[in-house]
């Protein structure tokens, strides 16, 4: 039984089947985990003493949800939505994702992308309840105390950020835990990891966002971001109690700023089982749509060549997931690269250049460029001329720099230009979905990072598909929780693409559409941890499950079992004494 009152029970695949209560009455009403509200039946009303707690009518799952649904409807703004159904999780989390995985298409972009931003920049002035751990330069001492209290709640996976490089608007201090809060109730709902295994965490090491720091109102460690020696200490010393304490747990990087979310990811990779979702997770889902769009061009992925304009986290971690998937169809690292082509705010990534040292490996040779004389030739249209793109993603976050000019240039290299607008917000869309189709005659194969209505051309509706990270971390999370994988390998990501990727039905790649709809994200997040966890087993990685009793024996019949019978869905629970 834990200090809290209550002690979760699992089946032998590591599920709750039942949630063992020692709490009565009111308290038992204020636990997020085990309220049911009006929903508690007349036999637990009698048994756990609240019967006088609550109005006399008993209402169903079902009933609940429908008035949930009514209740955000008549909420005037999206953040006033996403406020409801905050405080709806922090009262009963069986209800809160019951209502969302009832329309997850209505109400992810509520909870996640693109209100979620929102969210952070107004964290301050919207807090409620506490939610997750802040680690602080006050307290980063005693991490590993900290950490220990949420030990006896077994949880599984931990999204953890330090605020920095959130959802294309930058610094948000410790607003960028909401970020966090809205990965793991993705990880619910993709992957049916139950929301008490599940930990939010910010480090907050300052904010550089002078707005925050003026602001009477924000909560966060009131100081400059800590940089340098202080800052990687500071992770350090989490990093070492969260393996200490956490040992068999997923721990994702979220929202890390160019550099250190590279730095991050690789000094820890071996030491704990983590990876970075903007990076890998970005990489494995853009993939996954190019490898559609192979299919309705009958090409190969190493037939292509890229341009990634914006070398940030994202853009770099999409190179190098192109370049995994091209050596696996038998190209040598070398070449591969040379298909490949970056460019940042000042062009071309170039080696002439002063570089970051995660954007040199995709830097270029101008010696071996024939067309590159100078500057000016490393503009985005120029390469796209030159180099003969195929392939055009954006992230870089500047609205609009996919000109008519660009897009054109494009479809002249190919009859099936790909072309992946995928900065968030909506707002900071490379180009309008619309404007692609039109500028390519409708030729092209649109992605976009952002959800976007179906575009009208040629008299006919056309989907266009959300290139979302939900299709990949969920699954990969899963997969590596029921492989008992010992580290999460690049090669998972690739496995996750090529599994997402089929999921896109026939119809929808003869109309161009590159993705599943989002209403299909459970059964891609199963697909994708049964193809993680056979990658697992073939690099030596697996192990038993740590959070089940079940013993899959490294056979991938026996893992997509126990896949299958992890996953939680949001019913009520019985509880017992």
């Amino acid at each position: 039984m834990s200090d809290n009152g209550y002690r979760f029970i699992c089946d032998e695949y590591g599920k709750t089947s039942a949630i063992q209560v020692m709490l009565s009455g009111r308290n038992i009403q204020d636990n997020n985990y085990v309220n049911k509200g009006t929903a508690f039946s007349e036999s637990e009303r009698s048994e756990f003493n609240v019967e006088a707690c609550l109005p006399p009518s008993v209402k169903t799952l079902a009933d609940q949800v429908r008035l949930g649904h009514e209740t955000v409807d008549n909420k005037s703004g999206e953040l006033e939505k996403y406020i409801y159904l905050r405080s709806i999780f922090e009262k009963n989390v069986t209800l809160a994702h019951a209502i969302i995985a009832s329309d997850v298409r209505k109400f992810m972009s509520i909870v996640y992308t693109p209100t979620v931003g929102l969210a952070c920049q107004r964290y301050s002035d919207i807090f409620r309840k506490g939610t997750g751990i802040h680690f602080h330069p006050g307290n980063i001492d005693r991490a590993e105390e900290i950490l220990t209290n949420y030990k006896n709640d077994g949880i599984r996976v931990a999204v953890v950020t330090d605020n920095q490089g959130i959802l294309g608007i930058g610094d948000q201090g410790a607003g960028g835990i909401a970020i966090c809060i809205g990965k793991l109730m993705l990880y619910t709902q993709g992957a049916g990891i139950a929301p008490w295994y599940c930990l939010p965490i910010s480090l907050d090491v300052g904010t550089d966002n002078d707005a925050l720091l003026d602001n009477d109102h924000y909560l966060g460690w009131r100081q400059k971001r800590l940089t340098g020696a202080d800052y990687l200490d500071f992770i350090a010393t989490f990093a070492k109690a969260f393996k200490k304490v956490f040992p068999d747990a997923l721990c994702q990087w979220e929202d890390f700023s160019k550099q250190n979310a590279f730095t991050v990811k690789d000094t820890y990779i071996n030491d704990i089982i983590s990876f970075n979702d903007d990076i890998q997770g970005t990489g494995s889902v853009t993939l996954a749509g190019i490898i559609s769009a192979m299919k309705i061009k009958k090409e190969s992925l190493k037939d292509q060549v890229y341009l990634i304009h914006g070398a940030g986290a994202g853009g770099v971690g999409v190179a190098e997931q192109i370049e995994a998937a091209m050596v696996e169809e038998g190209m040598n690292v070398e070449a591969a690269r040379q298909r490949i082509f970056t460019l940042d705010s000042r062009g071309l990534v170039t080696l002439g250049r002063k570089l970051d040292p995660y954007k040199i490996k995709y830097a270029k040779d101008t010696t071996v460029l024939p067309w590159y004389t100078c500057d000016h030739d490393g503009s985005l249209e120029n390469v796209v001329k030159k180099a003969g793109v195929t392939v055009l993603i954006g992230t870089s976050g500047q609205s609009g720099c996919f000109t008519q000019a660009v897009v054109e240039a494009v479809s002249k290299n190919t009859e099936r230009p790909v072309i992946f607008p995928l900065s968030n917000p909506t707002v900071n869309a490379e180009a309008l979905p619309v404007d692609i189709f039109t500028w390519s005659h409708g030729k092209a194969l649109v992605a976009t990072g952002s959800p976007f209505a179906p575009v009208k051309f040629d008299n006919r509706d056309f989907r266009i598909g959300q290139c979302n990270n939900v299709f990949i971390f969920p699954g990969v999370g899963l997969g590596v929780l029921a492989s008992g994988a010992s580290r999460v390998l690049p090669s998972f990501f690739t496995a996750a693409a090529y599994a997402a990727a089929e999921h896109v039905a026939a119809e929808d790649l003869s109309n161009g559409v590159l993705f599943p709809p989002v209403e299909k994200l459970k059964e891609v997040s199963l697909s994708v941890a049964k193809a993680v966890a056979r990658i697992a087993i073939r690099e030596g990685v697996s192990r038993k499950c740590a959070f089940s009793d079940f013993d899959h024996e490294n056979n991938p019949e026996k893992l997509d079992e126990a896949i299958d019978n992890m996953v939680w869905k949001p019913e009520y629970l019985p509880l017992v004494k």
